[in-house]
């Protein structure tokens, strides 16, 4: 078997038996999003450190945990705290959540983060709709042997995020009389910001927002046949456009100064997707 993947299914056995439902959604809170999961109709969560071989978060502002509970009604399982690249892991392992995630059911991936803003007239505290990315700077989570039983060779990317499902955002944002931006994200492997240089490259190149994580993990839900859908908060304006230095504590700052319009937002698109499909 490949190892990749008997790793993975060693997860699931380890942790079939605590999963109190078959989520209907997977739901990945970002940098200083992670107060979210406080508010869902919680029936259980397990620690990434208890679970045998998975990689735990380290990052600021992610708690590491799973938490399975319900948002409308809606079963939803939800990283409190992601895995990134910058961690030290294999990128197999920084998308292993996510596989699992997989396997326990959920056939809708809800992504979101904390980015720094590219585009012209962005500002710390807008949400982000994601329409496309740009993944060229890191590995790709599908590099070496395929593995079959998760999907294709040479899988298609040229709809990573879900049409229908970001036009529920939209039509989610409506609803609430909520003003979003749309945009490309760019993920780099980070942990450093990026430099001014950089920033004006990923700007001519399209990109709108830039962060360390999601567009990996896009990679290999979609892959694995999930709809995927994606909200980036921008945390501050990136470097070369803020004024002063960037730091981790404005990130999550901003995540909880936006915390009630990211809940109601999502909390409506669940919903509204949960209708949808």
């Amino acid at each position: 078997m490949n190892p990749v993947y008997e790793k993975l299914c060693g997860c699931y056995e380890s942790v079939k038996n605590q999963i109190p439902f078959e989520p209907e959604i997977a739901l990945v809170l970002g940098s200083g999003l992670g107060d979210y999961a406080s508010q869902m109709k919680i029936e259980g969560t397990i620690d990434y450190k208890s679970i045998d071989g998975f990689p735990v978060s380290t990052a600021p502002g992610h708690v590491g945990r799973f938490v399975f509970g319900y948002v409308n009604d809606i079963p939803v399982v939800a990283m409190q705290g992601r895995v990134h690249y910058y961690e030290g892991y294999d990128m197999s392992d920084v998308v292993l959540p996510i596989r699992l995630m997989k396997m326990m059911g959920a056939k809708v991936l809800f992504l979101t983060n904390a980015s720094g803003g590219i585009k012209q007239g962005f500002h710390a505290g807008d949400l982000m709709l994601i329409t496309g990315q740009i993944s060229t700077f890191l590995p790709s989570p599908l590099r070496g042997a395929n593995i079959p039983e998760l999907g294709v060779r040479f899988p298609d990317m040229s709809e990573i995020y879900d049409r229908d499902l970001a036009q529920i955002v939209r039509k989610s944002a409506c609803e609430l009389d909520m003003s979003i931006k749309e945009g490309v994200y760019v993920q780099t492997p980070g942990p450093n910001y990026e430099s001014p240089e950089e920033i004006a490259m990923f700007r001519t190149l399209g990109a709108d927002a830039v962060g360390m994580s999601t567009a990996c993990e896009a990679i290999a839900a979609n892959h694995m046949g999930m709809r995927i859908v994606g909200i980036s908060c921008i945390a501050n304006l990136a470097a070369g456009i803020s004024p002063t230095p960037l730091t981790e504590e404005e990130v999550i700052e901003a995540g909880k100064s936006v915390a009630r319009e990211f809940t109601a937002l999502v909390n409506t698109t669940i919903k509204n997707i949960h209708e949808a499909i």
